[in-house]
């Protein structure tokens, strides 16, 4: 199984870029930025990486964020991602970026948006990974400032291709980014956010009636509710899973009580991502297998959730299909 897994053709849909960052390169570019990090050695940052929940991640996230500072920066961090996706036979990638973290401490949007794409060009180039970027807002800041946000993307709207919604999700509910929502759609981007991870399934709600998205990012609340369930599979709405991340924070307390089973036999349009693997203890291909022997799913399942994951992305229907076609197993 483990070889079937590591020869799938495979998407990723749910992939924080500052989420990809090795101890080893963090280190690395807070040397060559004369930044120094709280933590004395990789070994001691990686021990910090037991986290309770959600917002424990998010607090040493955004700590390591702060040694990003330049263009070459996030191109390094970029590309270093792309290399692992290539390793995970991973033929599309669509990353989110989060420029308010990076914003908020004084860098400029275009230094940010700017040296992720370049390496994303150049991941096409070198490795042939297709790409679409998703920018996120922080549900723990005001919509004010995802407008704000939102208008400094402007001068690189044919280079986004979708809005996201991401960060500490209880008390932060969609519905408060209603109308920035509806001005992202009426500027014709793709809508994503991340509802139903440790809140409950009114937030997947909320993200379908007042954001109107397209797509959501995790959902496993989604089960707390039949009509959900319902909605969502005749609607087709895709959910973006993350099995070791939700391992991780606690969102489930074992891999072998992981919604993903129920999920597929329920008809729900499921795919698998790794989140923020460099905190998560897992690249796509981890996620894959350890998920898959956790709930021994079959050959079936597996190709049936790499293909979702083709399915569920952004690439025209064409290029889908090219894709597809290569499914002979």
């Amino acid at each position: 199984m483990k070889d079937l897994i590591k020869k799938l053709p495979k998407a990723e849909l749910h992939l924080h870029i500052e989420g990809t960052f090795e101890p080893e390169l963090m280190f690395e570019i807070a040397k060559r930025n004369n930044l120094k990090i709280k933590y004395s050695t990789i070994d001691e940052l990686k021990a910090a990486y037991d986290f309770n929940n959600l917002q424990e991640f998010l607090d040493l996230y955004y700590e390591a964020c702060n040694v990003l500072i330049t263009k070459k920066d996030f191109y390094d961090l970029t590309y270093a991602y792309l290399k692992r996706a290539k390793e995970n036979n991973i033929v599309h990638v669509e990353i989110m970026f989060d420029p308010q973290t990076h914003t908020e401490r004084g860098i400029k949007f275009s230094t940010v948006i700017e040296g992720i794409h370049q390496a994303l060009i150049d991941g096409e180039k070198d490795f042939g990974i297709s790409y679409k970027l998703i920018m996120s807002f922080l549900r723990h800041l005001s919509e004010e400032a995802a407008f704000t946000t939102l208008e400094s993307a402007k001068p690189y709207k044919e280079i986004i291709d979708a809005i996201g919604l991401d960060s500490s999700e209880i008390g932060h509910p969609p519905s408060k980014f209603t109308r920035v929502f509806a001005e992202a759609r009426n500027q014709g981007y793709f809508i994503t956010a991340h509802a139903g991870e440790e809140a409950p399934s009114s937030y997947v709600w909320e993200a379908i009636k007042d954001l109107k998205v397209d797509r959501i990012d995790h959902g496993n609340k989604s089960l707390e509710d039949p009509n959900l369930i319902k909605y969502l599979a005749e609607n087709r709405i895709a959910l973006t899973v993350c099995p070791l991340s939700n391992l991780k924070l606690k969102v489930v307390n074992n891999l072998n009580n992981h919604p993903l089973k129920t999920m597929l036999d329920a008809g729900l349009f499921v795919t698998i991502n790794s989140d923020d693997p460099a905190y998560f203890g897992g690249y796509l291909n981890d996620n894959f297998i350890q998920i898959q022997g956790a709930l021994n799913l079959s050959e079936n399942e597996i190709i049936q959730l790499a293909r979702n994951s083709i399915e569920a992305s952004l690439l025209e229907d064409k290029q889908k299909k090219v894709i597809l076609d290569n499914f002979k197993f």
